[in-house]
Order: C-alpha cells, then sequence, then structure tokens
C-alpha cells in the first residue's frame, strides 16, 4: 500500500486545523474591527453602503461595524465547534466587511486582507463545517428578534407621540417611524427635535436596544443543541439486561436508569454509554455499560454523535479503566477527581481503637431507643414505600434533588425491586433512612442519605454500621459509600512535610466546604475504614476545563437554572 502524495497529507493537515485557524481570525478580525468602530475617524468605512441606503454614513458605519465586530467574536466560538449555521454568518460577516474595507473613502487594505483570508479560508475548508445546530434555537432566536424589534419599535414611537412638544413641526406616521428605524442603525431621521437631550436619549436608547436585540439573537441562534434527556423503556430494559450481565464491573453502573439521560449504543448492543447535554457538554457519568470489549464500539458512537452536534466530550467519575479507554479511543486526557469509599463486608468490625468513635455513636444512638430494618424495596408496602418519599423529601433541605453521576433520583418504583433501605425508627416514629442500588449481584452503592434535624448526631453512623453488620443476611460482600472529591489532596496536605502549594490546595478545599460537602464526606467515610477507588474526569482539553465544570454542577443541581428562564429556553 503506497503513501498518499504530499499534498493529499497536506490538505488533509490542513482540513483538520482548519477549523480553529479559522476561529482564531475570526476572533482576532473582530476585535481589530471593534477597536477601529470605537474611534470617531473611522466611522465612515461603510460609505459606499450608505450611498444606496440613505442614511448618515458616520452613524450607520460605527453601528455597523461595531455590531460585526460582536458578531464575529462570537461566531468564533462556533465556527471552532464546526458549526454549519455559523460558517454561513461568518461568510456572510467577513464578506461585508471586506467591502466595506475596499470601498470606503479611506481604503484600509490591511484590514480587507485580513477578512479577505478569513474569506478564502472559509471557503476553502467549508466541508469540515457539518456539525448540526438545533433547529429549535434558529426559531426561538427568530421569535425573540421580532418581539424585541416589535417592543423597540412602539417605545420609539410612544416617545414621538407622547412629548410633540419636542417635534419641530408635524410629521406624519411614516416620518415618525422612520426615526425610529434610522436611531436603530445610530443615525439622525427626517425629523427635527428641539433638544439635544431629548435627541440623545431616543438615539442612544433605541441604538442600544438594537445593538443589545443583535447579540442576543445571535447568541441563541449559535447555541449548542441542548435536547431534553429521556431514557426510553426500551433502552432501559435493555441496559438492564447489561446491567445483569455486567453490573459488577461499575459501583456507578446502576445510575445509568436514571431517566433523564439519553443513550447510545455500540454497533453490536453489547455496550452503552448514558450522557446528558448541559451547555453543549454531553455529559458521560461513569464508565459504558456492559463488555469493556464492546466499549471502543460505544464509544465510538458516542464520539461521532458528538462530532455531529459539536458538543464537547466530557466523563464524570469513570474508573482508571474507563479513562484509560477514553483517552485510547476519543482521546481525552484525565485527571483524578477524587476516591470512591468501598467497604468490604467481610472486613468491617466495630472492634478496636480505630472504630471506637463510630463504636460510641452506635452505642449512644442505640441506648436512646433508635432502631434500624433493613429490607429489599421489594419487601415493603406501598403505604411504607409512600412514608419513606414523604421523609424523603420533608428531609432534603434542598428546593432541588441534587445528583447526577452518583445519585438514581427517585425511591421505591417497582422497577428497582432489588433497591435496599434501611430505616431508623424510634418509638415508632421514621427518623432516618438510606437506600443503596444495586452493584451487580453481591454488591451496593449508596443513593441517598437522610435523617430528620432533630434526631440525635451519630443516627447516621448507626444505620451505615448495622446494614454493614447484617449484609451477610441479604447476599452482599462489598458496599460503596460516598465519593470523597480531593480526598489525596485533603489527606496529604496536612501532613508534615507537605509542600506549600499542597497545603494551598487543601485550604482552598477547606473554605470550598463551607458551602459544598467536601471535607465533611471525606471525614464520614473514614470512619468506616474503607479501601478507595480513584475516579477520574475526561476531557479534551484544559481550555474545556471551566465549561465543563460549570456543566458538571448544573447537572448535579449545585447551580440551577430558574424555572421561568427554563420555560422560555424550552428546558421544561
Amino acid at each position: 500500500m503506497t503513501d498518499p502524495p504530499r499534498q493529499t497529507r497536506l490538505w488533509d493537515g490542513y482540513l483538520r486545523r482548519a477549523p480553529g485557524l479559522i476561529a482564531g481570525i475570526a476572533l482576532l478580525l473582530g476585535v481589530l474591527t471593534i477597536v477601529d468602530a470605537l474611534f470617531v475617524g473611522e466611522r465612515f468605512r461603510v460609505h459606499a453602503v450608505t450611498q444606496v441606503i440613505p442614511v448618515p454614513a458616520s452613524s450607520a458605519a460605527t453601528a455597523i461595524v461595531f455590531v460585526s465586530g460582536l458578531l464575529l467574536m462570537r461566531l468564533a466560538t462556533a465556527l471552532r465547534k464546526r458549526k454549519r449555521r455559523a460558517w454561513r454568518a461568518a461568510v456572510i460577516v467577513s464578506a461585508a466587511l471586506v467591502l466595506a474595507h475596499v470601498f470606503r473613502d479611506e481604503r484600509r487594505y490591511g484590514e480587507a486582507i485580513v477578512g479577505l483570508v478569513l474569506l478564502v479560508l472559509l471557503i476553502s475548508a467549508r466541508s469540515r463545517f457539518t456539525a448540526a445546530s438545533d433547529p429549535r434555537n434558529r426559531w426561538f432566536a427568530l421569535r425573540v428578534f421580532l418581539q424585541a424589534f416589535v417592543v423597540s419599535t412602539l417605545y420609539g414611537l410612544a416617545l414621538l407621540y407622547f412629548y410633540p412638544h419636542q417635534i419641530i413641526g408635524r410629521p406624519g406616521f411614516t416620518g415618525r417611524l422612520k426615526e425610529v428605524l434610522y436611531a436603530f442603525v445610530g443615525a439622525d431621521g427626517p425629523v427635527n427635535l428641539r433638544s439635544d437631550r431629548f435627541n440623545d436619549i431616543i438615539h442612544i436608547t433605541l441604538f442600544g436596544l438594537a445593538l443589545t436585540t443583535v447579540v442576543v439573537v445571535a447568541l441563541l441562534a449559535l447555541r449548542p443543541a441542548e435536547p431534553i434527556a429521556r431514557l426510553s423503556d426500551e433502552d432501559e430494559e435493555r441496559l438492564r439486561a447489561l446491567l445483569v450481565k455486567q453490573g459488577q464491573r461499575d459501583s456507578l453502573g446502576y445510575f445509568a436508569l436514571r431517566r433523564d439521560k439519553s443513550v447510545v449504543w455500540s454497533a453490536s448492543g453489547k455496550a452503552a454509554i448514558t450522557y446528558r447535554v448541559v451547555l453543549g457538554v454531553a455529559l458521560v457519568s461513569g464508565d459504558p455499560i456492559g463488555d469493556p470489549e464492546a466499549w471502543p464500539g460505544a464509544i465510538a458512537a458516542y464520539r461521532e454523535l458528538v462530532e455531529a452536534n459539536a458538543w464537547t466530550p466530557a466523563v464524570m467519575g469513570c474508573s482508571e479503566l474507563g479513562a484509560t479507554v477514553f483517552k485510547r479511543e476519543c482521546d481525552l486526557s484525565a485527571i483524578e477527581l477524587g476516591d470512591e469509599a468501598i467497604v468490604d463486608v467481610a472486613d468491617f468490625t466495630l472492634d478496636g481503637r480505630p472504630m471506637r468513635g463510630v463504636r460510641q455513636a452506635c452505642t449512644r444512638v442505640a441506648r436512646a431507643g433508635y432502631e434500624v430494618r433493613v429490607s429489599r424495596v421489594a419487601d415493603l408496602g406501598q403505604d411504607e414505600v409512600e412514608a419513606l418519599r414523604d421523609a424523603a423529601e420533608a428531609w432534603r433541605g434542598d428546593t432541588v434533588e441534587r445528583g447526577f453521576s452518583m445519585a438514581l433520583s427517585r425511591l421505591g418504583d417497582p422497577s428497582d425491586d432489588r433497591c435496599v433501605v434501611a430505616t431508623a425508627y424510634r418509638d415508632g416514629a421514621l427518623a432516618g433512612l438510606l437506600h443503596f442500588v444495586p452493584w451487580g449481584s453481591d454488591g451496593l452503592s449508596l443513593d441517598l442519605m437522610r435523617r430528620d434535624r432533630g434526631a440525635d448526631n451519630g443516627l447516621n453512623e448507626f444505620m451505615i454500621a448495622t446494614l454493614l453488620q447484617r449484609c451477610g443476611e441479604i447476599g452482599v460482600r462489598r458496599v460503596s459509600l460516598n465519593f470523597a472529591v480531593f480526598r489525596d489532596a485533603i489527606e496529604r496536605g496536612e501532613k508534615i512535610g507537605a509542600g506549600p502549594i499542597l497545603r494551598a490546595w487543601r485550604w482552598l478545599l477547606v473554605f470550598a466546604s463551607r458551602w459544598w460537602q467536601i471535607e465533611s464526606l471525606y471525614r464520614f467515610n473514614v470512619k468506616f475504614r474503607p479501601y478507595w477507588e480513584p475516579r477520574f474526569i475526561s476531557f479534551p482539553s484544559s481550555r474545556d476545563i471551566p465549561r465543563i465544570a460549570i456543566a458538571a454542577m448544573e447537572a448535579e443541581a449545585f447551580l440551577v437554572r430558574p424555572n421561568r428562564l427554563k420555560r422560555l429556553l424550552g428546558r421544561v
């Protein structure tokens, strides 16, 4: 087999790098255009255009050039993601800017050349810009544009009709409407106004509204597709079948059955990946489900889906094996996110000095009259399930249910009959509950931990210890507890000999623990003497980390969009 010609290799290499190169040039041209538009001497750059459109060149040029610069800067991000709609818009904007630079009174050939280079690159690499956009974005952006245009026009007409003493003469409706439309581009219309202050109020306000409308509409039209995730009944059944065969591999596998996730399958159907799209990030939680030999097929399908929609791929909480396969098949880098606390039931005991704190807490709670019951969900009656749901809702403490990668977000569903519930009662009244999902045929993974705010301290330790002691009765050999974020940094940072960077990182984590349970979860987990399994986050590049972090926080419900915004964006 002969190698392709050198020219072909160079062309293929150019096409691979074209989206990033074009995005960089678009960003540069956008910045230069905005800077030039801010100088009074540059306002006549679209003089040729304004000879056709009868508006004063100075104001119109400033408005057109400034908005074009903003659009190019926004388009740069979408161009990097290979959005077809962004490519079309960039061709129009760059062509308009080239003409504006060439045909104005004082020609700017340097800037025209930059715009021309951008235009040539866009046309030559058009085959690379194939990523789809959400069609809902286009119609939603059009609706916002029409609404804003109507409101802004009515506002401008209202000012002209409500203050007739500010107008020289008696212009008709057409003249007033022209004045409003000219003001949208920063130009003076046919209506003469007596007061300079009133003139400034009308023109600055309307121009500001128009500029804001253009920017907002561009943002809405170019925002990444964000389909509402729904797990179909068929997909859920297929996932359950895979979990029966391969569920023992990953303690987070059962959480793939959350019904607010989507799923993509390998061609063989032997592996699947569940995900949710948030802010243009296709978030995967845990390892792929199924046979590891079929993981590459599922990752290939996931990669194809991500590339087709220009989403950012990311994996939260995968194992070391999962991170390795995602690196090999999807070229995703990985960093350790934290550690999962796993207790081997056979090794657990309350005896010995290391367990003294837990032992004393359990003894104190037991003397206070608490008792713990351990049951499968299948063994609970409907009234008991409803009581547990009501208690979990009342004790939640937050307005929304948190969790994504390590939470099921439902309790007592008939399809989850193998889940385990540990409940604590005092004098017949429910005081606390733990909910565990299956981990293969002989393991459990903690999903939910709630207790009455008035219950005694140590109740959670009592429930977990009792569960671990009774695991033999329900055929369980291992239990996964909470996930400790950045456990290694917290643990090593407090030891003698830790360097200044590690100590500073630990201090930052402890400080953040005032709002998020970082250090407290680690301290709670370590009481049960677990062994630790590292979990990783996989991502394309370091520049994507902030976006992925925000998307993950929204998925886990640490950041919550207002309900009105969700309805506006069609997310409910």
